[in-house]
């Protein structure tokens, strides 16, 4: 049986490979053994110098667990506890009531640190994690909601939680981690590393590209104007900047299942839903969405998204079956999703398909006056605001709390989006926007201006 699953995963990804259509490593394993793990394409395009297993990839938001997992060595260390409150460590806090529960939960209610960097920050500088630290103490930004009123992820909760754990442990993250996670783990390659605040030079480093519509050609987000953020977000920490390779995060994978790393006990917090006030559950523990399936059990998972990188990590614990992902060339986010089903397939002895790449989309000419049309603030029906704005004769859309993003033209009032399988169309009155569809998933959404 597994060797039929090493056959067919083969076939997945040769054949996704031989078209060119899949860059990155993966790796499937089922009770501690390894099925499958290969890499396929480039880590440096200029040189075309190939991916190996032994590549280090930016882990974005998979960072998360390792994150969580260093408070709770310290809580089971009695340093610190899940019902802290956010002042006791950061004295003078403003937002009253915020525990490192609420913190690891995405319960905060915290404002996202990535819009007002967006619209404030001096470019020239690259941030890092004291400047969220004073943008929450000085600038009075509204939270969300009240603590454990609701669910809303947050990278401000996870650099908070790297704050905290430099405070009680008296080390930096980067020294908290390799010395109470990584070395004990046997995670020799991975490491948390900011390339571009800190740059050193390391083999095998797998760059992250994504696609730029206006050349029709793959660069790095540091030279595209709608990532160029990955420069000046480069220094913050907690929420992401973990690097690895898949045969380490298989090591983290294994030592999860043991008890000398963490407790029963503190495995059974870690994946334990969310109880809201209101006594709603939501389904994420510790840096971990928590899953269950009839067939498949409980399911532990982290993805991670960041310009030129998709990560992703899935445990299948009452199985012992693990998957672990990692891309460096931005991919359309459906089509990546279907590859990952057809592994989940495979590795279930259930029948998959290859699946289609999407052509790389390309952009109609437009005369750029007419998004004066389009610019304005929007309400959609749950009541979350977006903005459209004009700028340097492109237009973009950001969604509150969300990244901004360049809207690409199809035709004179309709727009994809670069790496999302999402669409949107302006509806016009009196030669200026009322509304907008958002069409994504096979669903459609009036979305009504509001200004």
């Amino acid at each position: 049986m597994k060797q039929e699953k090493r056959k067919h995963l083969g076939t997945l990804f040769s054949v996704l490979a031989e078209k060119q259509q899949f860059n990155g490593t993966v790796l499937a394993a089922e009770d501690g053994d390894i099925l499958y793990h290969h890499s396929f394409g480039y880590a440096e395009l200029a040189e075309k110098s190939p991916l190996q297993t032994s590549s280090l990839f930016e882990l974005a938001s998979l960072s998360k667990p390792f994150t969580a997992l260093g408070i709770i060595l310290l809580e089971e260390k009695g340093i610190l506890g899940y019902e802290d409150k956010v002042e006791r460590w950061l004295p003078g806090f403003p937002y009253q009531g915020v525990t490192i529960r609420h913190l690891l939960n995405h319960t905060s209610g915290l404002p996202d640190y990535f819009e007002w960097f967006l619209a404030n920050w001096d470019k020239h500088k690259i941030a890092v994690n004291q400047d969220i630290v004073d943008m929450l103490m000085n600038e009075g930004l509204p939270g969300y909601f009240e603590p454990n009123e609701g669910w809303q992820y947050s990278n401000t909760g996870y650099v908070l939680l790297a704050v905290i754990m430099e405070k009680a442990s008296g080390m930096s993250y980067s020294d908290f981690m390799k010395t109470h996670i990584f070395s004990p783990v046997g995670m020799n390659e991975t490491k948390v590393h900011n390339r571009r605040l800190r740059p050193e030079h390391m083999d095998h480093y797998a760059y992250g590209y994504v696609y730029d519509v206006h050349s029709e050609t793959y660069v790095l987000p540091d030279d595209l104007e709608e990532t160029n953020y990955v420069v000046y977000l480069d220094g913050i920490q907690g929420d992401g900047t973990v690097n690895s390779v898949t045969s380490d995060l298989f090591r983290f994978d294994q030592a999860l299942y043991q008890d000398d790393l963490i407790s029963n006990t503190s495995k059974e917090a870690a994946f334990s839903p969310v109880r809201l006030n209101n006594g709603e559950t939501f389904d994420y523990g510790f840096g971990w969405v928590l899953q269950h399936s009839p067939e498949k059990g409980k399911i532990v998972s982290h993805s991670g998204g960041w310009p030129g990188y998709l990560t992703m990590m899935i445990r299948y614990i009452d199985l012992r079956k693990t998957l672990i992902y990692l891309s460096n060339k931005e991919e359309d986010a459906e089509y990546e999703q279907a590859i990952l089903k057809a592994a989940e397939h495979i590795l279930f002895g259930q029948p998959y398909e290859i699946p289609e790449r999407p052509a790389d989309k390309k952009k109609k000419e437009v005369d750029p006056a007419i998004y004066s049309r389009y610019v304005g603030s929007y309400s959609f029906q749950d009541g979350t605001a977006a903005r459209v704005t004009a700028e340097n004769e492109k237009l973009y859309l950001q969604i509150i709390g969300q990244m901004r993003l360049e809207l690409f033209p199809s035709s004179e009032t309709r727009f994809f989006l670069r790496s999302l399988s999402v669409e949107i169309e302006f509806l016009l009155g009196d030669d200026v926007a009322k509304s907008f569809i958002l069409y994504e998933d096979g669903t459609e959404e009036v979305v009504v201006r509001t200004n």
